[in-house]
């Protein structure tokens, strides 16, 4: 009997990790630009050309399905070399956001998924938002994770900023 209660014990311990999961991690950022929403969105609406408005974008392509439609696959390539892979999952022109998520690449993440929005602040300015939900991709690398993500968003918003201002 007490060979099976270690082993029922042994096996719960080796398992708690996959049923206790991490909480996801969120990241929202966003910037006001002096220009109309229908000018913003004309910039970020391209799901095929990231690198319109990010820096670290050398090439965006849609290697499946159509662009802007939902179920489009995009690889990034960046500056640097590395690749992300993302699926569009939702295109909304007239509400000006989209969302996607990441299926891998090189950033410190999974199950990545996002948001990218613009909105009117009602002085004939707009507002972009870029918000996340995420698991690190090692338990103890949350603050890297946050970290590459804000960074991601900052280096974007920031070249949206100097593209309008």
């Amino acid at each position: 009997m007490r060979q099976l209660q270690s082993l029922v014990l042994a096996t719960f311990l080796a398992t708690a990790g996959s049923v206790f999961a991490a909480e996801p991690l969120f990241v929202v950022k966003s910037v006001e630009l002096n220009q109309p929403v229908d000018v913003v969105w004309k910039k970020v609406a391209d799901f095929g050309d990231l690198g319109a408005w990010h820096p670290a974008v050398a090439k965006t392509e849609i290697v499946s399905g159509k662009n802007n439609n939902a179920g489009a696959k995009r690889v990034l390539t960046l500056k640097d070399g590395g690749r992300i892979n993302e699926t569009l999952t939702a295109y909304n022109a007239k509400a000006k956001s989209y969302s996607y998520k990441i299926t891998d690449g090189v950033l410190p993440v999974n199950e990545y998924a996002s948001t990218v929005s613009v909105h009117s602040n009602g002085d004939g300015k707009s507002v972009v938002v870029w918000e996340s939900h995420f698991l690190p991709k090692a338990p103890a690398d949350e603050k890297a994770a946050s970290d590459a993500i804000k960074g991601v968003y900052d280096g974007g918003l920031n070249q949206l900023k100097t593209l309008f201002q």
